[in-house]
Protein backbone atom coordinates (compact mmCIF):
# COMPACT_ATOMS: atom_id res chain seq x y z
CA UNK A 1 0.00 0.00 0.00
CA UNK A 2 1.42 3.53 -0.82
CA UNK A 3 0.79 5.54 1.96
CA UNK A 4 -1.08 8.22 -0.62
CA UNK A 5 -4.20 5.67 -0.44
CA UNK A 6 -4.60 6.23 3.62
CA UNK A 7 -7.17 8.90 4.56
CA UNK A 8 -10.72 6.89 5.42
CA UNK A 9 -12.36 6.54 8.99
CA UNK A 10 -12.67 2.98 10.89
CA UNK A 11 -15.54 2.85 13.36
CA UNK A 12 -14.69 -0.56 15.95
CA UNK A 13 -18.39 -0.40 18.14
CA UNK A 14 -20.70 -2.33 19.96
CA UNK A 15 -20.88 -3.95 23.47
CA UNK A 16 -18.11 -6.85 22.99
CA UNK A 17 -14.86 -7.21 24.19
CA UNK A 18 -11.73 -6.21 21.18
CA UNK A 19 -12.51 -2.91 20.03
CA UNK A 20 -9.57 -1.91 21.71
CA UNK A 21 -7.82 -4.89 20.69
CA UNK A 22 -8.63 -4.23 17.29
CA UNK A 23 -7.08 -0.83 17.19
CA UNK A 24 -4.10 -2.01 18.70
CA UNK A 25 -3.86 -4.86 15.70
CA UNK A 26 -3.86 -2.19 13.29
CA UNK A 27 -1.64 0.48 15.48
CA UNK A 28 1.35 -2.58 15.46
CA UNK A 29 0.45 -3.48 11.72
CA UNK A 30 1.07 0.18 10.56
CA UNK A 31 4.07 0.50 12.53
CA UNK A 32 5.19 -2.72 11.70
CA UNK A 33 5.32 -1.20 7.65
CA UNK A 34 6.68 2.33 8.66
CA UNK A 35 3.64 4.30 8.81
CA UNK A 36 3.71 7.05 12.01
CA UNK A 37 0.56 6.51 14.33
CA UNK A 38 -0.87 8.83 17.36
CA UNK A 39 -2.59 6.51 19.55
CA UNK A 40 -4.74 8.42 22.15
CA UNK A 41 -6.70 6.89 24.80
CA UNK A 42 -10.26 8.49 26.51
CA UNK A 43 -12.37 7.11 29.49
CA UNK A 44 -8.99 5.24 30.84
CA UNK A 45 -6.42 5.39 32.83
CA UNK A 46 -3.64 5.36 30.91
CA UNK A 47 -2.03 2.48 32.04
CA UNK A 48 -3.76 -0.70 30.09
CA UNK A 49 -1.26 -3.36 29.34
CA UNK A 50 -1.19 -2.93 25.75
CA UNK A 51 0.23 0.61 25.99
CA UNK A 52 3.07 -0.60 27.42
CA UNK A 53 3.99 -2.24 24.12
CA UNK A 54 2.65 0.35 21.71
CA UNK A 55 5.28 2.79 23.69
CA UNK A 56 7.94 0.49 22.33
CA UNK A 57 6.94 0.38 18.92
CA UNK A 58 8.72 2.56 16.64
CA UNK A 59 6.52 5.37 15.19
CA UNK A 60 3.76 4.85 17.62
CA UNK A 61 3.12 7.96 19.79
CA UNK A 62 0.49 7.07 22.96
CA UNK A 63 -1.32 10.32 24.20
CA UNK A 64 -3.38 9.76 27.88
CA UNK A 65 -5.46 12.46 29.35
CA UNK A 66 -5.80 12.53 33.04
CA UNK A 67 -9.59 11.63 33.65
CA UNK A 68 -11.31 10.90 36.93
CA UNK A 69 -10.27 7.64 37.68
CA UNK A 70 -14.37 6.88 38.25
CA UNK A 71 -17.26 5.29 35.80
CA UNK A 72 -19.25 8.16 34.32
CA UNK A 73 -21.92 7.66 36.24
CA UNK A 74 -20.41 7.74 39.69
CA UNK A 75 -18.77 11.30 38.76
CA UNK A 76 -19.64 14.28 40.21
CA UNK A 77 -20.73 17.47 37.83
CA UNK A 78 -17.45 18.96 38.92
CA UNK A 79 -15.45 15.81 37.80
CA UNK A 80 -17.43 15.42 34.30
CA UNK A 81 -16.76 18.70 33.49
CA UNK A 82 -12.99 18.08 34.45
CA UNK A 83 -13.44 14.98 31.92
CA UNK A 84 -15.07 17.44 29.33
CA UNK A 85 -12.12 19.90 29.50
CA UNK A 86 -9.34 17.04 29.34
CA UNK A 87 -11.08 15.29 26.56
CA UNK A 88 -11.06 18.63 24.59
CA UNK A 89 -7.38 19.76 25.06
CA UNK A 90 -6.96 16.06 24.04
CA UNK A 91 -8.33 16.67 20.37
CA UNK A 92 -6.94 19.81 20.27
CA UNK A 93 -3.73 18.51 21.33
CA UNK A 94 -4.30 15.95 18.30
CA UNK A 95 -5.21 18.84 15.77
CA UNK A 96 -1.84 20.18 16.91
CA UNK A 97 0.09 17.37 16.07
CA UNK A 98 -0.92 16.24 13.06
CA UNK A 99 -0.39 19.54 11.65
CA UNK A 100 2.71 19.60 12.76
CA UNK A 101 3.94 15.93 12.52
CA UNK A 102 3.46 13.47 9.96
CA UNK A 103 0.97 11.06 11.08
CA UNK A 104 -0.38 8.10 8.96
CA UNK A 105 -2.95 6.95 11.21
CA UNK A 106 -4.70 8.59 14.50
CA UNK A 107 -6.39 6.54 16.83
CA UNK A 108 -9.48 7.87 19.34
CA UNK A 109 -10.12 5.04 21.10
CA UNK A 110 -13.09 4.90 23.91
CA UNK A 111 -14.06 8.57 21.96
CA UNK A 112 -17.63 7.21 21.10
CA UNK A 113 -17.82 6.29 24.83
CA UNK A 114 -17.12 9.96 25.88
CA UNK A 115 -18.84 11.29 23.36
CA UNK A 116 -22.09 8.74 24.69
CA UNK A 117 -21.33 10.04 28.09
CA UNK A 118 -21.67 13.75 27.07
CA UNK A 119 -18.59 13.71 28.10
CA UNK A 120 -16.82 14.80 24.66
CA UNK A 121 -19.26 16.73 22.22
CA UNK A 122 -19.54 14.95 19.53
CA UNK A 123 -18.88 17.58 16.71
CA UNK A 124 -15.37 18.81 18.28
CA UNK A 125 -14.64 15.06 16.32
CA UNK A 126 -17.04 15.29 13.57
CA UNK A 127 -14.96 18.79 12.89
CA UNK A 128 -11.41 16.87 13.12
CA UNK A 129 -13.08 13.98 11.02
CA UNK A 130 -14.18 17.19 8.49
CA UNK A 131 -10.82 18.87 8.60
CA UNK A 132 -7.77 16.51 8.90
CA UNK A 133 -5.26 16.13 6.28
CA UNK A 134 -6.59 14.32 3.45
CA UNK A 135 -4.20 11.38 3.95
CA UNK A 136 -4.83 10.64 7.81
CA UNK A 137 -6.34 7.39 8.69
CA UNK A 138 -8.57 7.71 11.45
CA UNK A 139 -10.21 5.05 14.00
CA UNK A 140 -13.02 5.67 16.39
CA UNK A 141 -13.67 3.28 19.14
CA UNK A 142 -16.51 2.51 21.49
CA UNK A 143 -20.07 1.39 21.92
CA UNK A 144 -22.95 3.60 20.28
CA UNK A 145 -21.59 5.60 17.05
CA UNK A 146 -24.07 8.31 16.18
CA UNK A 147 -26.05 7.66 12.60
CA UNK A 148 -23.65 10.58 12.29
CA UNK A 149 -20.43 9.08 12.54
CA UNK A 150 -21.38 5.87 10.55
CA UNK A 151 -22.18 7.96 7.66
CA UNK A 152 -18.83 9.99 7.90
CA UNK A 153 -17.08 6.60 8.26
CA UNK A 154 -15.59 4.35 5.20
CA UNK A 155 -15.36 1.11 8.17
CA UNK A 156 -18.13 -0.11 10.55
CA UNK A 157 -17.28 -3.16 12.59
CA UNK A 158 -19.68 -4.09 15.00
CA UNK A 159 -18.10 -6.11 18.20
CA UNK A 160 -21.23 -7.93 19.60
CA UNK A 161 -21.13 -9.88 22.81
CA UNK A 162 -22.31 -13.39 22.61
CA UNK A 163 -21.13 -14.36 26.20
CA UNK A 164 -18.51 -12.40 28.75
CA UNK A 165 -17.22 -13.53 31.89
CA UNK A 166 -17.90 -10.54 33.48
CA UNK A 167 -21.47 -11.43 33.27
CA UNK A 168 -20.85 -14.20 35.99
CA UNK A 169 -19.15 -11.83 38.00
CA UNK A 170 -15.76 -12.49 37.28
CA UNK A 171 -14.23 -8.75 37.47
CA UNK A 172 -11.85 -7.48 34.28
CA UNK A 173 -7.92 -9.49 34.08
CA UNK A 174 -4.86 -7.88 33.98
CA UNK A 175 -3.19 -8.82 30.60
CA UNK A 176 -6.69 -9.85 29.15
CA UNK A 177 -9.23 -7.01 29.08
CA UNK A 178 -6.92 -4.51 30.33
Amino acid sequence: MKKNELGLVHIYCGDGKGKTTCSVGLTVRASGYGLHVLFMQFLKSGDSSELNVLRTLPGVEVVTGKPIKKFSFQMTEEEKQETRDASAAEIKEAERLVNADHYDLVVFDECLGAIEARLMDEQVIIDFLNNRPDQLEVVLTGRNPSEKLMDIADYVSRIDKVKHPYDKGVPAREGIEY
